[in-house]
């Protein structure tokens, strides 16, 4: 049989490709460098990433308190607990965002501070949300609630932690549940001892959040504005020392509370003035009777207060006009039946927050008693700017309002 003429191809015609054959091929060669690329991108660039230097981790920061305790974070604290509210205005000097790093706080800020909590919730709606731990009271901190939280670190006073002064912090049961439980605690003071402890404690809490730098730019300020004081005054001898009635949070208790050692007592010393309450009482407070006080002839008045009562005691602070705070400081005195006193008939009288004593702001205090004890020799010095330079440079909740006021305008 002869064969079919289709069966007389040539060989190789026999191996060809058909043409859609053919064109697969094609697409597949010209696809081929990118797939191989798309396939071995990712493990090239992780090749190359581990052998890149890695960022080393957050050293471990070390920290000196005002107990001489030496208190290790792995890295700067970003869940901090404020045993004591009041002390979100020292985190406000020390970091732009204060509330970023807040994870709980005790309640007074919203109750004692009310005006300025106000003022801060404006610019930090996030506070609104801050869990509490307990009161302003160490009887009332929760522990469990504290923990739960999850910090980082917590703030406290020695005295809150139940400590006597020179007390060591072993033997503080709240200080111990903590530190148990691997929770770092470092104790700061800018009342008992303020100008004793006030410097080391904002390097402690500057330390601790990793703003060191921002805490010398504010201790640089405060050395620079108290050593104007302390150079003015060298040398002065008691007798020198006019008798200063400090009144504490002024008509909203009965006549008089009064500061006796300790917090105001010291301010009031360094301004170069004798706090009369500082004689009689032995404690950081008390109350003076109307008899004492006019046998001390005070010739410098200086009532306190936070604006929380202002219905009754002084209206002082966030929110309030100078005409405001003039009138209730008027009324304060009237009512406390303290026209009689020298300070009163001469007009050196006059009403500042009460805030200021457990905080650094107190600078603003110690030059305002200066100012009003000794008016020759600090007649240039003026409080109310450097309250304006703090809130300029530093403070991340400025404080706006009337913080100093003159009974004479």
């Amino acid at each position: 049989m002869r064969p079919h003429p289709t069966d007389l191809r040539h060989p190789a015609s026999a191996t060809r490709a058909s043409p859609r054959r053919q064109t697969a091929l094609t697409r597949l060669r010209a696809a081929l460098p990118g797939l191989l690329a798309t396939l071995l991108l990712p493990a090239l660039l992780a090749g190359l990433a581990a052998l890149a230097p890695r960022p080393a981790a957050a050293a471990p920061i070390q920290v000196t308190d005002i107990l001489g305790r030496e208190v290790t974070l792995p890295g700067p604290a970003r869940r901090v607990v404020l045993a004591q509210a009041r002390h979100f205005q020292v985190l406000s000097l020390l970091t732009p965002d204060p509330a970023a790093i807040l994870a709980g706080w005790s309640d007074e800020f919203k109750t004692s501070f009310e005006p300025d909590y106000e003022v801060a919730l404006e610019r930090f709606p996030s506070l609104a949300k801050v869990p509490v731990v307990g009161r302003h009271r160490a009887d009332s901190f929760s522990v469990e609630s504290t923990l739960a939280l999850r910090p980082d670190l917590v703030v406290m006073t020695a005295s809150f932690a139940g400590l006597a002064p020179g007390q060591p912090a072993s033997e503080s049961p709240l200080i111990g549940s903590l530190e148990t439980a691997g929770v770092p605690v470092i104790v700061i003071d800018f009342f008992m001892r303020p100008m004793e402890n006030t410097i080391p404690s904002l390097r402690a809490l500057g330390r601790a959040i990793g703003h060191e730098d921002r805490a010398e730019a504010f201790i640089r300020f405060y050395e620079e504005h108290l050593g104007t004081v302390a150079r003015r005054l060298e040398g002065l001898a008691d007798a020198d020392r006019p008798p200063v009635f400090v009144h504490a949070h002024a008509g909203s208790t009965d006549c008089c509370n009064s500061p006796g050692v300790g917090t105001f007592n010291e301010m009031v010393r360094y301004a170069g003035g004798h706090n009369i309450g500082a004689d009689v009482l032995k404690t950081a407070t008390g109350k003076l009777n109307f008899e004492y006080i006019n046998s001390r002839a005070p010739t410098v008045y200086v009532a306190t207060g936070t604006g929380s009562r202002a219905a009754k005691g002084l209206a002082i602070g966030a929110g309030v006009s100078e005409a405001e705070a003039r009138a209730s400081l008027r009324r304060v005195i009237e009512d406390n039946h303290l026209g009689a006193l020298p300070a009163v008939r001469s007009g050196n009288s006059h009403g500042i927050w009460h805030a200021f004593n457990d905080s650094p702001l107190h600078v603003v205090f110690i030059e305002a008693l200066a100012h009003w004890i000794h008016p020759d020799r600090f007649a240039d010095v003026d409080p109310a700017a450097t309250l304006k330079a703090i809130n300029t440079r530093f403070l991340a909740v400025p404080l706006q309002g009337t913080y100093l006021v003159n009974l004479k305008p």
